[in-house]
């Protein structure tokens, strides 16, 4: 006390105009939260949890035993499962490509229609019938189905009558349907096929069964699919058979009439015989011939070009006469060259050599002559030949020519009738392709494991029961906390108080016991008294020199701890070395004067009314240690006592005698008493009761301040219960306002 009263009696002095505005300067109490530190989300939900934690707790227990309950009345129920495999095709034994296919993403396609084959309505129905449920009562009441007036379900002797047979056929087949679960097995062609009933054999064979109808329901769409496809094939080979026909006698009718006689060929390259024409062919071997004899001719061209030069022709020297003849006459030469050495020409042997060499001279000139007309004979022939020949081709070139024009409309119709053998071969090839794989009669579907009889239900599941009954009550009973906080306006926790109402929090006031509120104060180390002192300390930062000099005590309505606060900081400022009085401003429901143990002949009331006999109207609360006024009288309207100017002389003459003035005001809503009172002081303290006045109703008393141009200081917030809110033990209010008291009490327990 001492610390903070050398603090404030060093503070400057009073002003004498009370500042207007709603400005505050004042900052979050230290060690409270503040809007800057408000709690995050996750705070937050759980802050709503705990507070409606028994809400949530309730929920949750009824949740599990109205689960409990459920699953001990629920009949057990029993799943029998069969695993079949479904393979993309069957085997195809008359494919010659290749046995397996290999898979394909868009053989998903396929597999979504087997699944939902599966679970066909038509293929319930065919279960029911081949099992006898139709026809079964004890099945149809064992899922609850009655009769009723429906004459599918009448009875005679026991015994479900012929008429209603497809409508007990349909509801059947919906009831197992209701209880199959088709689940395929993931990245395979597994496909587990389970049925839940209340008999195990039952379900058993209900699983099986419909694994084998579901096979032979397979193997019937194929050879259906099969007969069909065999009729539409026959029908459409005798529509391309009888266009073959006519395209055949189309195309020997153009022949004929065209003269086109074409002789059939080896096949070609690619597999394919073609025709060829007799024009075409002696065309081709007139040219190759032509092709010889102008070779023939060339050659021959040649050897008689040579054989004009005489002597030195190939032929000349190649003869053999020739050249005998030549051997000769060097023989006869070569003597006659012997005797001209000894002898003159006109020897008479000489002359005889002479003359036998002119002899051979002649016979070698007519071989040669002979020799030439030879070549020159065979020339002219080969030219004869070739000239002969190549009339002939242009002879056939004009043919062909012409066949080729009268050919354009013959090849047309050929196309046609290639073209129709191919179709009608195709069609034929299929149809007989068919009728080999419909009499194997292949199926892509097997099953793999068959369902046993279950010996233990499926369910109930206890344990799952519970733990969705936990699941399910902790949702609603959330939502519930949710909801009611929504709808909950009041102020909580402390934290609430600037984000809801834009005020800051000077003080967080505890609940106290019962009793007067004095004598809680006369306990120094009471929560009470150290809640007032922290907001003591923070109402020192409201104004530039510290605490106000003059301020009133409002709240939205009676009983919120208004009277309680005021007396609270009137002490609290005595106690810090100040003179103080306490003026009770409430001319209607006064009640200071109560705790000072007088009446209130004497009061306010009086010096608004023009009495200035201020001695006579206080009193002294000796045990506080600060003198007090009550409100006087009351009189019958106290707003026409407020609006004159005596309230501001009393300001006036209270501060001149005292250091502080602490108003206690009357409630905001309904009154204009507060805001009439506001007016004459710095400004207001404003008290909000926790967990019992909705945010709403203290935003418009705020608002009525706010719209007077009244100076709010802050907020206190009475009436706390740390246990009624989350941030209270998040925050340490229940630890601050406790710290020390149970550590005290174990002192004086080991001291005594």
């Amino acid at each position: 006390m001492n610390i903070q009263a050398s603090r404030f009696g060093s503070e400057s002095g009073p002003s004498d105009q009370p500042p207007q505005g709603g400005g505050n300067p004042l900052g979050v109490q230290a060690g409270q939260p503040g809007e800057g530190d408000g709690p995050s989300i996750v705070q937050h939900y759980l802050r709503i949890a705990q507070r409606w934690r028994w809400l949530i707790l309730g929920s949750i227990a009824a949740c599990v035993a109205l689960g409990l309950v459920a699953t001990l009345l629920m009949t057990p129920q029993y799943t029998a499962t069969a695993t079949i495999e479904i393979s993309r095709e069957g085997s195809q034994v008359t494919n010659f490509e290749g046995v397996e296919r290999e898979v394909s993403i868009s053989d998903q396609e396929f597999y979504q229609t087997q699944y939902g084959l599966l679970r066909a309505r038509t293929l319930a129905e065919r279960v029911a019938g081949q099992l006898g449920l139709i026809d079964n009562p004890e099945f149809f009441a064992s899922y609850g189905v009655e009769g009723g007036d429906d004459p599918a379900f009448a009875l005679d002797n026991g015994r479900y009558t012929a008429q209603g047979r497809q409508d007990r056929q349909r509801i059947a087949g919906e009831i197992l349907l209701a209880n199959i679960s088709v689940a395929p097995a993931r990245l395979s062609r597994l496909v587990d096929i389970s049925f839940t009933g209340p008999d195990p054999a039952f379900a058993a064979r209900v699983s099986n069964s419909w694994a084998e109808n579901f096979i032979q329901s397979n193997l019937e769409r194929k050879v259906q699919a099969t007969s069909y496809g065999r009729e539409q094939l026959q029908a459409q080979l005798a529509d391309y058979k009888e266009r073959l026909d006519e395209s055949q006698r189309q195309l020997v009718t153009y022949a004929s009439s065209e003269e086109i006689i074409n002789l059939p060929a080896q096949p070609g390259a690619d597999g394919r015989t073609q025709e060829r024409s007799i024009v075409a062919d002696d065309l081709a071997a007139l040219n190759a011939a032509l092709t010889e004899a102008t070779a023939d001719r060339i050659q021959a061209e040649a050897r008689a070009r040579q054989a004009g030069g005489g002597s030195s022709s190939t032929e000349s020297l190649s003869n053999p006469a020739i050249n005998n003849l030549r051997e000769k006459r060097a023989d006869l030469a070569g003597q006659y060259e012997l005797l001209m050495v000894r002898f003159e020409p006109g020897y008479p042997q000489a002359r005889a050599l002479q003359s036998q060499i002119d002899e051979l001279d002649r016979a070698i000139a007519r071989e040669e002559a002979r020799v030439s007309g030879s070549l020159q004979g065979d020339y002219r022939a080969a030219l004869e030949r070739e000239q002969t020949l190549q009339a002939r081709v242009n002879r056939l070139k004009a043919d062909y020519l012409d066949l080729r024009r009268r050919s354009i409309q013959y090849n047309i119709y050929q196309q046609e009738v290639d073209t129709n053998r191919a179709l009608y071969d195709g069609l034929l090839q299929r149809f007989k392709e068919i009728g080999v794989a419909g009499g194997v009669g292949v199926n892509n579907v097997s099953i793999i494991d068959p369902a046993d009889v279950p010996q233990a239900p499926s369910s109930p599941n206890l344990l799952m029961n519970v733990l969705l009954s936990l699941i399910v009550g902790a949702g609603i009973g959330a939502a519930l906390a949710f909801l009611l906080e929504q709808i909950d306006e009041a102020i909580t926790d402390p934290t609430e108080v600037r984000r809801k109402l834009g005020l800051p929090l000077l003080g967080t006031i505890p609940t106290v016991a019962e009793g007067r509120p004095d004598e809680a104060l006369l306990d120094r180390k009471s929560s009470l008294v150290d809640a007032y002192l922290a907001a003591f300390t923070n109402l020192g930062f409201t104004t530039e020199h510290g605490v106000p000099r003059s301020f009133a005590v409002t709240s939205t309505r009676p009983a919120e701890g208004k009277s309680t606060s005021s007396l609270a900081l009137a002490t609290t400022l005595a106690r810090a070395g100040k003179s103080v009085i306490l003026v009770d401003g409430d001319m209607r429901s006064p009640s200071v004067h109560q705790l000072g143990g007088v009446d209130h002949d004497r009061g306010l009331s009086n010096f608004l009314a023009g009495d200035d006999e201020i001695e006579t109207m206080t009193f002294p609360m000796t045990h506080l240690g600060f003198t007090a006024m009550s409100a006087g009288p009351i009189p019958p309207n106290a707003a026409e006592l407020l609006t004159g100017n005596r309230l501001d002389l009393l300001m006036r003459r209270l501060l001149e005698m005292y250091d502080h003035v602490v108003i206690d005001s009357p409630p905001v809503m309904g009154l204009a008493d507060a805001p009439l009172i506001a007016t004459h002081v710095e400004g207001v303290l404003y008290v909000v009761e926790s967990h019992n006045i909705r945010a709403g109703l203290v935003k418009n008393a705020i608002g009525r301040l706010n719209s007077a141009n009244i100076r709010i200081f802050g907020a206190l917030l009475t009436k706390f219960e740390a246990k009624k809110s989350a941030y209270g033990y998040s925050y340490g209010y229940e630890y601050g306002y406790s710290y020390g008291k149970e550590d005290e009490g174990k002192s004086g327990k080991a001291k005594a």
